[in-house]
């Protein structure tokens, strides 16, 4: 019996190990995994399957494995949000582990649709919430301030309407913020300063308007701030000066006025500083000497008078430079085309004068200098691999030399534009933007425009009849495209043909109609959109915006082709524009002031897209519209019939003067053989003078004999 009760004893603790050592192994496996220790909270799985059914979409095999919502993926803690879609966080540590709490929400680019569900409100324990890329619609409900634990909410590239509402300054534990590309009304909400803890706020193309609110000079923690394509007015605030942290600033595109401020000065953590299209006041540009680790520099159309500083040697990590489109003056330094990180560079529309540096790094590859008063030769760099410069509208000098490596037919696009101007030539032409040549069913001729154009690079027509030049590299896209194309069919045009390609543009897009003769034109543009397509769907909430000008005046102020079809895709829009040449030359601009989205469905959607242009006389010429080629081989071809007249007319004269001189001379021939056949029969009398004469007066020694009639003389 002893035995017996020791081994039971041993039996028992034996078994206790056991279950102990197998619960220390279950238990984590089923906290990690939501087993069955700890379960989603009801409230909280009701409100997901309701949001879920009304978006119609449901979970992953990663996560709400046997009917739990948090369990799998959603609750492994080496698996992030970003890697689950649609996907949810939990946190299972609530009631002893016994109970899990959503903690994040993704849905990204799944295109639901209605308005923001009232139920998300109710989801108190999210602290991450992304729906971007959807077409979420309505508005912000204020309901949103419950959200307390709220660190990140994405609600970026949706259609939501209607104001923010203030009560988001209660997310005090947010970090980022982002809203950009919306379609909201009024300004920032005042309430956005509390929000201390906030590093990054997106908010581009939102719909904001107004000022920038006073408050926001408390987010001193703030360290990206995207801005651009709003309504924002008012002067730029100094207090961005004061955010020491601040690594990135984009704000192109709204009705900001200047001048820039000096306390920008003190932001030397910058990395990204895009300033574009201030309205009034110029600015200068020293207060950028401090800004040593800026990368990204674009302070393009804002008025900036000043000359260019030649401290930007002592910025070791500067690859972008854009000054275009402001009021520069002086010299280019030399050392700005020798920094040797440099790679992109953009001067045009300024008034730089002097020569172009004589030296250049080689990593420096695309160069905009265009419409300066630039001149003298070129520098011998002009002759490196996939250069890129655009130098059109200025004085430079093309000897043979530069010709060699200089796209053709650069001295037709100098200042004044001055090839066949004497005599003029040309009363029409049509080009097919971005495409191979195409006859429309009217019948005209829309020639090829096809070439390879880059973000600095100009082309100039064989018959220099036109010229395009075009500027501007699209940003973060590694895989830039200067034109598209697309095979759909478009409804309303008999030439679906002509809107099947399109050259687009990420800054300034020229064309050039050149030697015409003066008078009033009609110029008609025509333009598909063939990027932001679709309906419903996320990819269609992109908008291009651009501004056209004719003759440098401007003509089309935010140009939106989507908008101006209807909102419909695949539909032409055609518009003609009545134009005076007075200058034997036409010029067709197409220019991006930083409006519109940039990066729907893609990086880099932005800026002009053109499909077609054609310019007609609306008066009867008098030049004929041919090219100098085609009149010298006119004029050969008219010399050579010319000659051959000439020849002919001689040839024939010679002919008939021959003729004739042969039948005169076989006449007389006839005439001499009749006077000899007749002389038997003809009656002959001579005078006796004569006769005594040529006897030598009857003299003996003449006498021939006696006849019938007396004496014989000979």
């Amino acid at each position: 019996m002893e035995v017996t009760g020791r081994n039971s004893l041993w039996q028992r603790l034996l078994w206790f190990w056991l279950i102990l050592v197998v619960g220390l192994l279950v238990y984590p496996a089923g906290a990690q995994t939501g087993g069955l220790t700890a379960t989603t909270d009801p409230t909280e799985a009701r409100l997901l399957n309701i949001m879920f059914e009304r978006w119609g979409i449901r979970a992953t095999n990663e996560w709400n494995t046997s009917g739990e919502l948090c369990s799998g993926a959603a609750v492994d803690t080496t698996t992030p949000i970003s890697s689950i879609n649609p996907g949810i966080k939990c946190d299972c540590t609530a009631n002893n582990g016994s109970t899990c709490h959503i903690t994040a929400l993704r849905v990204y680019e799944q295109d639901v649709s209605g308005p923001l569900p009232d139920e998300l409100w109710n989801l108190t324990f999210l602290t991450d919430v992304n729906l971007d890329r959807n077409y979420l619609s309505g508005p912000i409900s204020p309901t949103i301030g419950n959200l307390n634990r709220m660190q990140s909410l994405n609600l970026s590239i949706n259609t939501l309407s209607g104001p923010l509402p203030s009560t988001l300054g209660q997310l005090t534990n947010l970090r980022t913020l982002n809203i950009g590309t919306n379609n909201l009304i009024g300004p920032l909400p005042p309430e956005l300063g509390n929000l201390t803890r906030l590093t990054q706020i997106y908010f581009d193309s939102s719909g904001v308007t107004g000022a920038l609110p006073e408050t926001f000079a408390h987010l001193g923690s703030m360290e990206t701030v995207w801005g651009s394509d709003n309504a924002l007015t008012g002067a730029i605030p100094a207090f961005f000066g004061n955010w020491s942290n601040l690594q990135v600033l984009r704000l192109q595109g709204n009705m900001f006025e200047g001048p820039i401020p000096s306390s920008f000065s003190r932001l030397t953590s910058l990395r990204d500083l895009r300033i574009s299209d201030v309205l009034s006041m110029t600015s200068s540009l020293g207060f950028l000497e401090n800004m040593t680790s800026l990368a990204t520099l674009t302070l393009r159309n804002n008025y900036i008078s000043d000359s260019i500083p030649t401290f930007f040697n002592n910025f070791p990590s500067l690859v972008r430079l854009d000054f275009s489109f402001n009021n520069l003056t002086g010299n280019i330094p030399d050392n700005l085309f020798n920094h040797g990180p440099l790679t992109n560079l953009y001067l045009g529309n300024n008034s730089l004068t002097g020569v172009l540096p004589a030296q250049k790094s080689l990593n420096l590859l695309n160069i905009d200098v265009s419409y300066n008063q630039l001149s003298g030769t070129f520098p011998s760099w002009i002759n490196q691999q996939n250069l890129n410069l655009n130098v059109v509208a200025n004085n430079f000098i093309i000897d043979r030399w530069s010709r060699r490596f200089l796209p053709s037919g650069l001295e037709c696009l100098q200042r004044g534009f001055p090839c066949n101007r004497r005599p003029r030539r040309y009363s029409q032409f049509a080009i097919k933007c971005g495409g191979p040549q195409i006859k429309s069913s009217s019948g005209t001729i829309y020639e090829s425009e096809n070439e390879d154009l880059g973000p600095a690079n100009y082309y100039m027509d064989p018959k220099c009849r036109w010229g395009v030049s075009n500027v501007g590299l699209p940003s973060e896209n590694n895989n830039a495209q200067y034109r598209t194309t697309t095979l759909s069919q478009f409804t309303n045009t008999l030439d679906f043909e002509l809107f099947q390609t399109s050259r687009i543009s990420a800054g300034s897009l020229r064309y050039y109609g050149l030697g015409l003769e003066n008078g009033n034109y009609t110029v008609t543009l025509q333009f598909t959109e063939a990027a932001i397509v679709g309906t419903r769907t996320w990819r269609s909430v992109g908008r291009r915006i651009f501004n056209v000008y004719l003759q440098g005046s401007l003509l089309l102020r935010d140009f939106n082709i989507q908008s101006e079809a209807g909102g419909l895709y695949n539909r032409a829009v055609v518009r003609s524009f009545n134009v005076s040449v007075v200058n034997n030359y036409v010029e067709i601009h197409l220019f991006w002031a930083g409006s519109g989205t940039c990066c729907v469905p893609t990086e880099g959607t932005y800026g002009p897209a053109i499909s077609a242009i054609s310019v007609r006389p609306n008066f009867i010429p008098v030049v004929r519209n041919n090219p100098p080629n085609e009149m010298r081989i006119t004029l050969h071809i008219s010399l050579k019939v010319f000659f051959m007249v000439i020849v002919g007319v001689v040839a024939a004269s010679l002919l008939v003067l021959l003729i004739v001189l042969f039948f005169r001379q076989k006449r007389k021939r006839h005439l001499e053989d009749q006077e000899l056949l007749g002389i038997d029969v003809r009656p002959y009398t001579f005078s006796y003078s004569e006769l005594k004469t040529a006897t030598n007066d009857f003299s003996i020694a003449n006498k021939l004999g006696e006849g019938g009639f007396g004496p014989v003389f000979k």
